[in-house]
């Protein structure tokens, strides 16, 4: 991870460097391990599903509480689940999907609660 920022532009290049990794999940190691087995990660499914350029990402940077059994030193990425808005045909809709590169998708506190989030924003916004 890249060290603290001072000026506002290193504040910037170094939330946009956070964000690139993040997006890679469990890593490229692991996101190649799913592409040999022939299955899309979370990002692609996604991408796969929603219209060009209309997914927003929502918790890109929540990571999991579990402090027990050394889980605080782990790197999980987004609690691995990727949650945001994004559309379908035009139709606006909220999405999750699990980042199997991540813990093996293993739902946490953090995760389970990103994706209730969506499901509540979908209730209250009307969309699917």
């Amino acid at each position: 991870m890249a060290k603290k920022p001072k000026s506002m532009q290193e504040q910037a290049d170094y939330v946009l460097q956070r964000r690139a990794e993040e997006r890679l999940g469990g890593g490229e190691a692991r996101l190649q391990k799913q592409h040999d087995k022939g299955v899309l990660t979370a990002r692609e499914r996604i991408d796969a599903l929603l219209d060009p350029d209309t997914f927003q990402e929502v918790g890109l940077f929540r990571r999991n509480r579990t402090v027990t059994f050394g889980m605080d030193k782990a790197n999980m990425p987004a609690d691995g689940v990727v949650t945001g808005t994004g559309a379908v045909f035009g139709r606006p809709v909220h999405v999750a999907s699990q980042d199997f590169t991540v813990v093996g998708g293993s739902a946490g506190e953090t995760h389970s609660k990103k994706v209730v989030e969506m499901m509540e924003s979908a209730l209250k916004c009307g969309t699917p």
